[in-house]
């Protein structure tokens, strides 16, 4: 059974917390501060952390930190849509995901798995021989199998190679122009529109929500890169 701990001072956020994940039989701790976080992290076995960003006495972002002088567990923020600048600062710090506020269960439940098996199982970005992990993304170039949080997908060839493409290349920026023209082996002559359907469908077969990748990013003006945390 894992640990959860939940650190916010809003009790209600808390409790809504705790039934979106009662499900999945996990074992809840309670945190209102950042101190009583770190405190509660000191003296038990906790797996997981959801960390409110702004709370009294200490906040998420300072325990955050704090955290990371000592622990290597899996931190998702909880943040409200205003505070865009705070997530940044947030995954800066060692944050290694966060979730907005009104909170969709099915995210909330599907995040915190995804941080677990990738905290337990996956062991970050470690390389291993033959393969490209990023993340929750483990691609098997030999067996061409691409798993998401150990369970496997299946793509097309263009997609699997668009994926392999942007992995190898990760944090790279690349135009659909030169997406195409990798992926073709031809020229694009005004086709280039059809790497924004297969990067939506792939979008969609490895992101926990479509809408707010975490792996596949457009970078406005320029393309797409595959976002590797580091």
């Amino acid at each position: 059974m894992y640990n959860i701990l939940i650190c916010d001072d809003e009790k209600d956020i808390v409790s809504a917390l705790k039934i979106y994940l009662s499900s999945e039989n996990y074992n809840i701790f309670e945190a209102n501060t950042g101190k009583e976080a770190l405190e509660c992290v000191k003296n038990n076995d906790i797996h997981l952390i959801l960390m409110d960003i702004m709370m009294p006495e200490m906040d998420g972002i300072a325990a955050t930190a704090k955290l990371r002088e000592e622990y290597n567990i899996p931190v998702i923020m909880l943040t409200a849509k205003s505070e865009d600048s705070d997530k940044i600062l947030g995954l800066n710090i060692g944050a290694d995901d966060y979730i907005t506020k009104p909170f969709n269960p099915i995210e909330v439940q599907a995040r915190v798995r995804s941080q677990l098996r990738r905290y337990t199982k996956l062991g970050g970005m470690e390389q291993k021989p033959g393969k490209i992990v990023i993340g929750g993304i483990e691609i098997d170039d030999e067996a061409k199998i691409v798993k998401v949080d150990g369970e496997e997908v299946t793509l097309t060839p263009i997609e699997y190679n668009i994926l392999k493409f942007l992995s190898e290349n990760a944090n790279k920026v690349f135009s659909s122009a030169e997406i195409y023209e990798r992926i073709w082996q031809e020229k694009p002559i005004g086709s280039e529109g059809s790497v924004a359907v297969h990067i939506r469908h792939l979008r969609e077969k490895i992101e926990i929500n479509p809408a707010e990748p975490h792996y596949l990013k457009v970078v406005w003006g320029h393309g797409y890169k595959m976002e590797a945390k580091k």
